[in-house]
Protein backbone atom coordinates (compact mmCIF):
# COMPACT_ATOMS: atom_id res chain seq x y z
CA UNK A 1 0.00 0.00 0.00
CA UNK A 2 1.11 3.53 -0.67
CA UNK A 3 0.53 6.75 1.18
CA UNK A 4 1.15 10.00 0.26
CA UNK A 5 4.58 11.81 0.30
CA UNK A 6 4.63 13.75 3.16
CA UNK A 7 2.51 11.95 5.07
CA UNK A 8 2.90 11.11 8.36
CA UNK A 9 3.35 7.04 8.83
CA UNK A 10 0.48 5.48 10.92
CA UNK A 11 1.79 3.82 13.95
CA UNK A 12 2.59 0.36 13.83
CA UNK A 13 0.07 -2.54 14.33
CA UNK A 14 -1.17 -2.76 17.74
CA UNK A 15 0.03 0.21 19.22
CA UNK A 16 -1.50 3.19 19.58
CA UNK A 17 0.80 6.56 19.98
CA UNK A 18 0.33 10.24 19.45
CA UNK A 19 -2.58 12.49 19.88
CA UNK A 20 -5.96 10.84 19.63
CA UNK A 21 -4.67 7.21 20.75
CA UNK A 22 -6.14 6.55 23.37
CA UNK A 23 -9.43 6.88 21.48
CA UNK A 24 -7.95 5.07 18.30
CA UNK A 25 -8.37 8.04 16.07
CA UNK A 26 -5.71 8.50 13.39
CA UNK A 27 -4.69 11.98 11.77
CA UNK A 28 -6.35 12.29 8.37
CA UNK A 29 -3.41 11.87 5.47
CA UNK A 30 -1.97 15.11 4.03
CA UNK A 31 -4.02 16.72 6.67
CA UNK A 32 -1.55 18.79 9.43
CA UNK A 33 -0.71 16.85 12.85
CA UNK A 34 -3.10 18.33 15.53
CA UNK A 35 -0.92 20.61 17.97
CA UNK A 36 0.00 18.46 20.61
CA UNK A 37 -1.00 19.35 24.30
CA UNK A 38 -0.80 18.03 27.73
CA UNK A 39 -2.29 15.09 28.24
CA UNK A 40 -4.78 14.77 30.55
CA UNK A 41 -4.51 13.48 34.21
CA UNK A 42 -4.47 9.72 34.59
CA UNK A 43 -7.76 9.27 36.88
CA UNK A 44 -6.73 8.11 40.40
CA UNK A 45 -6.27 4.48 41.02
CA UNK A 46 -9.03 2.73 42.42
CA UNK A 47 -8.45 2.31 46.38
CA UNK A 48 -7.36 -0.98 47.10
CA UNK A 49 -9.74 -3.08 48.77
CA UNK A 50 -8.47 -5.20 51.94
CA UNK A 51 -9.71 -8.09 52.24
CA UNK A 52 -12.26 -9.21 54.84
CA UNK A 53 -11.11 -10.31 58.24
CA UNK A 54 -11.66 -14.33 58.71
CA UNK A 55 -12.92 -15.57 61.95
CA UNK A 56 -9.95 -15.79 64.56
CA UNK A 57 -7.65 -13.42 62.80
CA UNK A 58 -6.37 -10.52 64.42
CA UNK A 59 -4.37 -7.32 63.35
CA UNK A 60 -0.86 -6.88 64.61
CA UNK A 61 -0.52 -5.50 67.81
CA UNK A 62 0.19 -1.64 66.92
CA UNK A 63 3.72 -0.36 67.88
CA UNK A 64 4.69 1.11 71.42
CA UNK A 65 6.67 3.79 71.95
CA UNK A 66 10.77 2.51 73.44
CA UNK A 67 10.61 2.65 77.36
CA UNK A 68 11.88 5.49 79.10
CA UNK A 69 15.85 5.60 79.53
CA UNK A 70 15.11 4.88 83.49
CA UNK A 71 13.51 1.24 82.39
CA UNK A 72 9.96 2.08 84.54
CA UNK A 73 6.86 1.08 83.57
CA UNK A 74 3.94 3.66 83.15
CA UNK A 75 0.53 3.30 83.55
CA UNK A 76 -1.21 6.48 82.28
CA UNK A 77 0.45 9.40 84.25
CA UNK A 78 2.03 6.73 87.35
CA UNK A 79 5.01 5.68 87.03
CA UNK A 80 5.32 2.59 88.71
CA UNK A 81 8.49 0.89 89.91
CA UNK A 82 9.73 -1.81 88.10
CA UNK A 83 8.96 -5.42 88.95
CA UNK A 84 6.61 -4.36 92.29
CA UNK A 85 3.40 -4.71 93.15
CA UNK A 86 1.68 -1.22 92.81
CA UNK A 87 1.55 -0.34 96.94
CA UNK A 88 -1.68 0.56 98.53
CA UNK A 89 -2.57 4.13 99.72
CA UNK A 90 -1.04 5.21 102.87
CA UNK A 91 -3.96 6.18 105.66
CA UNK A 92 -4.29 9.59 106.63
CA UNK A 93 -1.90 10.92 109.06
CA UNK A 94 -5.23 12.26 111.28
CA UNK A 95 -4.55 10.47 114.76
CA UNK A 96 -6.96 12.19 116.49
CA UNK A 97 -9.48 10.45 118.89
CA UNK A 98 -12.79 9.70 116.99
CA UNK A 99 -15.65 12.28 118.33
CA UNK A 100 -17.92 10.24 120.62
CA UNK A 101 -20.74 12.55 120.38
CA UNK A 102 -21.36 12.33 117.13
CA UNK A 103 -20.81 8.75 116.35
CA UNK A 104 -23.56 5.93 116.20
CA UNK A 105 -22.35 3.40 118.36
CA UNK A 106 -23.73 0.90 120.68
CA UNK A 107 -22.69 0.61 124.50
CA UNK A 108 -23.29 -1.63 127.08
CA UNK A 109 -22.76 0.29 130.48
CA UNK A 110 -22.31 -2.23 133.53
CA UNK A 111 -22.31 -1.99 137.21
CA UNK A 112 -23.75 -3.07 140.51
CA UNK A 113 -27.25 -1.78 141.80
CA UNK A 114 -26.13 1.44 143.31
CA UNK A 115 -23.73 2.63 140.42
CA UNK A 116 -25.35 4.90 138.91
CA UNK A 117 -25.88 3.03 135.24
CA UNK A 118 -29.36 4.14 134.55
CA UNK A 119 -29.01 7.91 135.60
CA UNK A 120 -25.31 7.64 133.69
CA UNK A 121 -26.87 6.36 130.63
CA UNK A 122 -30.06 8.49 130.18
CA UNK A 123 -28.33 11.45 130.62
CA UNK A 124 -25.79 10.41 128.27
CA UNK A 125 -28.83 9.59 125.95
CA UNK A 126 -30.04 12.80 126.29
CA UNK A 127 -27.09 15.20 125.61
CA UNK A 128 -25.80 13.49 122.87
CA UNK A 129 -25.62 15.74 119.12
CA UNK A 130 -26.99 12.50 117.26
CA UNK A 131 -29.67 10.62 117.94
CA UNK A 132 -29.57 7.88 120.87
CA UNK A 133 -31.80 5.92 122.51
CA UNK A 134 -31.65 4.29 126.49
CA UNK A 135 -32.09 0.44 126.68
CA UNK A 136 -32.37 -0.40 130.13
CA UNK A 137 -32.51 -4.42 130.64
CA UNK A 138 -34.71 -3.98 134.05
CA UNK A 139 -37.00 -1.55 132.47
CA UNK A 140 -37.39 -4.72 129.73
CA UNK A 141 -37.76 -7.17 132.22
CA UNK A 142 -40.70 -5.23 134.12
CA UNK A 143 -42.57 -5.45 131.04
CA UNK A 144 -44.29 -8.60 132.24
CA UNK A 145 -46.68 -7.48 134.80
CA UNK A 146 -48.61 -10.73 135.65
CA UNK A 147 -46.04 -13.69 136.34
CA UNK A 148 -42.91 -11.52 136.86
CA UNK A 149 -40.13 -13.31 138.04
CA UNK A 150 -38.31 -11.17 140.39
CA UNK A 151 -34.95 -12.23 140.93
CA UNK A 152 -34.87 -10.65 144.62
CA UNK A 153 -36.94 -13.46 145.24
CA UNK A 154 -34.52 -15.80 144.25
CA UNK A 155 -32.80 -16.55 141.17
CA UNK A 156 -34.24 -19.90 139.50
CA UNK A 157 -35.05 -21.41 135.99
CA UNK A 158 -37.74 -19.31 135.91
CA UNK A 159 -36.38 -16.08 136.68
CA UNK A 160 -33.56 -16.93 134.04
CA UNK A 161 -35.73 -17.87 131.25
CA UNK A 162 -37.16 -14.32 131.57
CA UNK A 163 -33.77 -12.57 132.14
CA UNK A 164 -32.30 -14.16 128.85
CA UNK A 165 -36.07 -13.18 127.00
CA UNK A 166 -35.35 -9.33 128.17
CA UNK A 167 -31.91 -9.54 126.80
CA UNK A 168 -32.54 -10.81 123.73
CA UNK A 169 -35.08 -8.17 123.45
CA UNK A 170 -32.78 -5.42 124.50
CA UNK A 171 -30.83 -6.95 121.60
CA UNK A 172 -33.21 -6.56 118.90
CA UNK A 173 -33.88 -3.51 119.65
CA UNK A 174 -30.00 -2.20 119.96
CA UNK A 175 -29.72 -3.47 116.44
CA UNK A 176 -32.58 -2.23 114.67
CA UNK A 177 -31.88 1.53 116.22
CA UNK A 178 -28.48 1.24 115.04
CA UNK A 179 -29.48 -0.19 111.50
CA UNK A 180 -31.68 3.14 111.49
CA UNK A 181 -28.49 5.15 112.23
CA UNK A 182 -29.90 5.87 115.97
CA UNK A 183 -27.31 5.04 118.90
CA UNK A 184 -27.67 3.05 121.80
CA UNK A 185 -26.94 2.58 125.49
CA UNK A 186 -27.92 -0.08 127.37
CA UNK A 187 -27.47 -1.01 131.49
CA UNK A 188 -26.97 -4.14 133.16
CA UNK A 189 -25.46 -5.66 136.19
CA UNK A 190 -23.25 -8.10 134.48
CA UNK A 191 -21.31 -10.40 136.17
CA UNK A 192 -17.76 -11.23 135.30
CA UNK A 193 -17.97 -14.53 137.05
CA UNK A 194 -21.56 -15.84 135.71
CA UNK A 195 -21.42 -17.36 132.15
CA UNK A 196 -25.49 -17.20 132.17
CA UNK A 197 -25.44 -13.13 132.75
CA UNK A 198 -22.32 -12.69 131.20
CA UNK A 199 -20.95 -10.68 127.75
CA UNK A 200 -21.54 -13.74 125.77
CA UNK A 201 -25.08 -13.57 125.35
CA UNK A 202 -24.88 -9.62 124.91
CA UNK A 203 -22.25 -10.01 122.11
CA UNK A 204 -24.55 -12.82 120.46
CA UNK A 205 -27.03 -10.73 120.39
CA UNK A 206 -26.01 -6.96 119.92
CA UNK A 207 -22.97 -7.71 118.14
CA UNK A 208 -19.39 -7.75 118.38
CA UNK A 209 -19.15 -3.77 117.79
CA UNK A 210 -20.74 -3.40 121.31
CA UNK A 211 -18.74 -1.48 124.02
CA UNK A 212 -19.08 -2.47 127.36
CA UNK A 213 -17.71 0.10 129.91
CA UNK A 214 -17.83 -0.59 133.67
CA UNK A 215 -19.09 1.74 136.47
CA UNK A 216 -17.49 0.91 139.74
CA UNK A 217 -17.72 3.19 142.41
CA UNK A 218 -16.36 2.67 145.77
CA UNK A 219 -18.70 0.13 148.29
CA UNK A 220 -19.71 2.81 150.60
CA UNK A 221 -21.15 5.21 147.41
CA UNK A 222 -22.92 1.95 146.28
CA UNK A 223 -24.53 1.69 149.94
CA UNK A 224 -25.48 5.56 150.04
CA UNK A 225 -27.19 5.38 146.57
CA UNK A 226 -29.31 1.81 147.18
CA UNK A 227 -30.42 3.15 150.26
CA UNK A 228 -32.30 5.64 148.34
CA UNK A 229 -33.83 3.72 145.72
CA UNK A 230 -37.59 2.54 146.42
CA UNK A 231 -39.61 -1.03 145.22
CA UNK A 232 -38.15 -3.92 144.03
CA UNK A 233 -35.37 -1.97 142.72
CA UNK A 234 -34.03 -1.44 145.90
CA UNK A 235 -31.77 -4.39 147.55
CA UNK A 236 -30.19 -5.18 151.23
CA UNK A 237 -26.80 -4.16 151.99
CA UNK A 238 -26.07 -7.41 152.60
CA UNK A 239 -26.83 -7.98 148.82
CA UNK A 240 -25.72 -4.96 147.46
CA UNK A 241 -22.52 -5.60 149.13
CA UNK A 242 -22.16 -9.15 147.92
CA UNK A 243 -23.27 -7.72 144.34
CA UNK A 244 -20.39 -5.06 144.65
CA UNK A 245 -17.61 -7.71 145.42
CA UNK A 246 -18.50 -9.64 142.39
CA UNK A 247 -17.95 -6.67 140.14
CA UNK A 248 -14.33 -6.23 141.31
CA UNK A 249 -13.70 -9.16 139.14
CA UNK A 250 -13.65 -6.81 136.39
CA UNK A 251 -10.53 -5.35 137.30
CA UNK A 252 -7.86 -7.07 134.81
CA UNK A 253 -10.26 -8.30 132.42
CA UNK A 254 -9.36 -5.29 129.93
CA UNK A 255 -12.55 -3.66 130.12
CA UNK A 256 -12.47 0.38 130.69
CA UNK A 257 -13.74 0.95 134.12
CA UNK A 258 -14.99 4.37 135.78
CA UNK A 259 -14.94 4.89 139.37
CA UNK A 260 -17.24 7.65 139.41
CA UNK A 261 -17.43 7.86 143.41
CA UNK A 262 -16.22 11.18 143.36
CA UNK A 263 -18.13 12.45 139.97
CA UNK A 264 -21.38 14.18 140.17
CA UNK A 265 -24.12 12.74 136.73
CA UNK A 266 -22.42 15.22 134.42
CA UNK A 267 -18.99 14.61 135.20
CA UNK A 268 -19.51 10.86 134.84
CA UNK A 269 -20.87 11.68 131.27
CA UNK A 270 -18.07 13.48 129.94
CA UNK A 271 -15.65 11.07 131.31
CA UNK A 272 -17.98 8.13 129.71
CA UNK A 273 -17.64 10.22 126.35
CA UNK A 274 -13.75 9.97 126.46
CA UNK A 275 -13.82 6.66 127.09
CA UNK A 276 -16.07 5.97 124.51
CA UNK A 277 -14.12 7.75 122.06
CA UNK A 278 -10.81 5.56 122.80
CA UNK A 279 -13.20 2.20 123.25
CA UNK A 280 -13.54 3.44 119.28
CA UNK A 281 -9.93 4.28 118.05
CA UNK A 282 -8.89 1.02 119.75
CA UNK A 283 -11.77 -1.29 120.85
CA UNK A 284 -11.43 -3.32 124.24
CA UNK A 285 -10.69 -7.24 123.66
CA UNK A 286 -13.30 -9.21 125.54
Amino acid sequence: MQYAVGAPLPPPRGQASGPGAAMNWTPHPGQPTPPTSSPAPAAPPPPVQQPAQQQGWHAPAPQQSPPPANGGDITGQIRLPPATPVPLPSPPADTAAPDAAHTAVAVLLIGPAGAGKTSVARHWADTRRVPTAHISLDDVREWVRAGFADPQAGWNDHSEAQYRLARRTCGFAARNFLANGISCILDDAVFPDRPVVGLGGWKRHVGPGLLPIVLLPGLEIVLERNARRSGNRRLSDEEAARIHGRMAGWYGSGLPIIDNSQHDVATTVRVLDDVVARSIASPPTW
